[in-house]
């Protein structure tokens, strides 16, 4: 795996990157996940993305919000319907359940399996709050995912990907992922620390931007915090200042 990894990759840091990924891979490969033997679950709904303002020196190119389409929510069914259909919720994303350490890598970027990250993304996002003991249905829905199979889900979700052929199959950088993801990185932000699903929430001012851009799309979030984001919005009308950066229906 880590000679074909390597065909990959331009230059010889991000190689050393690779046999750094492979060692930890192989130091973890009691738990690693055979992604060959995965199966493809089921996507349905509306993905929406949105750029809402610059992002510190770390985050890139700005902060981007993944917006629920209020009449046709993103779902991902797990094969063999197991579990809950996993729904995600309004949330900041940038790949980041996704360690930044292997984005660099060609097919790694956050946006090229974006359907799968978003999955990801929000149960990383509902265990925070779950364990923050936010009982709120959408957070519980997903409360029984330990940190092993939200690894697992991704590589469910890759699959589904490549078997409606929204992406091309690639099974080096598929298992890389899935791998990365079941890493000591990606679990020490899995554990975070105590208040981070209030921390890590839209802030209220994105909140009236995607409203104004797609309206009814905050309105559980709203529910949940005792916002009157709706009402803010109508006192005030403008052009929204969020940019839709990303849109894919299945």
């Amino acid at each position: 795996m880590l000679n074909s990894l390597c065909r990959h990759l331009p230059g010889p840091k991000l190689r050393r990157l690779a046999v750094s990924l492979a060692l930890t891979s192989a130091a973890a490969s009691c738990t690693s996940i055979d992604f060959e033997k995965l199966q493809p679950g089921s996507f349905s709904g509306t993905l929406i993305v949105m750029w809402v303002g610059p992002g510190s020196s770390s985050s890139g190119d700005g902060k981007f919000v993944f917006v629920p389409d209020p009449h046709d929510r993103l779902t991902f069914i797990r094969p063999g319907a197991k579990g809950n259909p996993i729904v995600p919720g309004v949330m900041y994303t940038d790949g980041g359940s996704v360690p930044r350490a292997v984005q660099v890598f060609r097919g790694f970027n956050p946006w090229g399996y974006a359907p799968a990250y978003m999955v990801h993304d929000w149960i990383f996002a509902a265990h925070h709050c779950f364990v923050d003991e936010r009982k709120d249905p959408i957070y519980s829905a997903v409360g029984d995912i330990d940190f092993n199979e939200s690894g697992i889900i991704l590589g469910e979700a890759i699959w589904t990907l490549m078997k409606e052929k929204l992406v091309v199959r690639d099974d080096v950088v598929a298992a890389a992922i899935t791998a990365a993801v079941r890493s000591p990185f990606a679990r020490k932000i899995w554990d975070g620390s105590p208040g981070a699903c209030e921390r890590d929430a839209v802030t209220e001012a994105h909140l009236r931007e995607i409203e104004r851009a797609v309206p009814g799309s905050t309105a559980d979030e709203a529910r949940r915090r005792h916002l009157d984001v709706a009402g803010a919005i109508r006192s005030f009308r403008r052009a929204s200042k969020a940019v839709e950066v990303g849109r894919v229906t299945f």
